[in-house]
């Protein structure tokens, strides 16, 4: 088997045939991508204000995509971080006009200047959301250093929880959520109810936190940093399974941000960083499934669809190197890929040796 990190005995196939959402990616850096979990509707969020909808086709590996609407946030304001809620319906989104927002999916135009509707709000920009499926709320993280929870009929939070510092990403699957914070917090709370504290410890990274992924299982979670690294934490003992870390995204003595880490639904996980590399990974028998060849942008963000099939990513400035570095009104500056995903590329590989 190869080593955790280094190339994979598969040949590494390129991302030339990758499809191109094209032109309607929108004016500025794509800062979240998710699918509807019930089809394969695609929205995007960016900082030019904008919250997008497509509609994706695939057949025989063939991909097709056509806009379906959009939707902003006041004043054009970055929007960070999106989610839907489980019947595909409806998209929540949040962002720096400290606003968390609403919009059905079935309403093209929520109001006569395109904003969705709001539901909640911050002191701060608002960095991470998702949707507790058991009490059909929203929670959101800020850079306010809260947890806010939202019935989206009420204008007030319904609870709210303070942080030991600010929300840089926060993820749910089904009763797990896990939040990362700035200096280095991570905090694990059970939601199947009344959100109740399940743990809160340092990073396993020596690093600022980038991204926070929980495991398809809700046995844990995967942690990414700005330092070309990923940890790998179990919140209960799995037989035979231990937390470890291992390096990724690293050009020669350059470390790159893992930008995000994306679990497919059979428990293998993709990371892709400013490197503008995509790599997917299998944490149980520490391999590297496969590793695509650089792109010449940063990726700041990805996803699989829910039947696993389609990984969607943007090519797009991740703003690692601060504003001196972004320029504006440059060509194919902001571009969103779908790559369709057989399953030997993303299936666990047996050790060799393992019948």
């Amino acid at each position: 088997m190869s080593a955790f990190g280094s190339p994979p005995n598969v040949s590494t196939a390129t991302t030339a045939n990758d499809h191109n959402i094209g032109a309607s990616s929108g004016n500025d850096s794509v800062s979240s991508l998710i699918w509807s979990p019930v089809s394969n509707h695609l929205v995007s969020t960016n900082w030019d204000g904008g919250v997008r909808c497509w509609e994706v086709q695939e057949q025989g590996g063939q991909i097709r995509s056509m806009p379906k609407a959009q939707v902003n946030h006041e004043n054009q304001s970055p929007v960070l971080c999106s989610c839907f809620s489980p019947d595909g319906s409806t998209v929540f989104s949040g962002g720096a006009d400290k606003a968390v927002r609403m919009w059905n999916l079935a309403q093209a135009a929520p109001s006569s200047n395109g904003l969705s509707q709001q539901i909640g709000v911050h002191n701060s920009p608002v960095k991470s959301i998702g949707f507790l499926k058991s009490t059909n709320l929203v929670v959101s993280g800020g850079w306010d250093k809260f947890l806010k929870f939202w019935d989206a009929r009420q204008p007030n939070p319904v609870g709210q929880i303070e942080l030991p510092e600010r929300c840089y990403d926060l993820d749910v699957r089904d009763g797990l959520l896990v939040v990362a914070c700035a200096g280095r917090h991570i905090l694990a709370y059970d939601v199947a109810g009344q959100p109740r504290e399940h743990s809160r410890r340092e990073s396993p990274l020596k690093y600022q936190t980038r991204c926070i992924a929980a495991f398809p299982d809700q046995t844990g979670f995967a942690v990414g940093s700005i330092e070309g690294r990923v940890g790998i934490h179990y919140l209960q003992k799995v037989q035979g399974k231990d937390s470890f870390a291992f390096k990724c995204h690293r050009q020669d003595t350059n470390a790159f941000s893992v930008n995000a880490i994306c679990f497919h639904n059979v428990g293998t996980f993709a990371t892709v960083g400013g490197d503008g590399v995509i790599n997917f990974w299998d944490k149980d028998n520490k391999q590297r499934l496969k590793g695509c060849p650089a792109i010449n942008r940063t990726i700041p963000c990805a996803n699989f669809n829910a039947t696993g099939n389609l990984f969607a990513y943007a090519s797009s400035y991740d703003w690692s190197m601060g504003s001196s570095f972004y320029s504006p009104g440059q060509p194919n500056q902001n571009e969103i890929f779908i790559h369709y995903t057989p399953e030997d590329e993303i299936k666990p590989k047996k050790k060799p040796g393992v019948r």
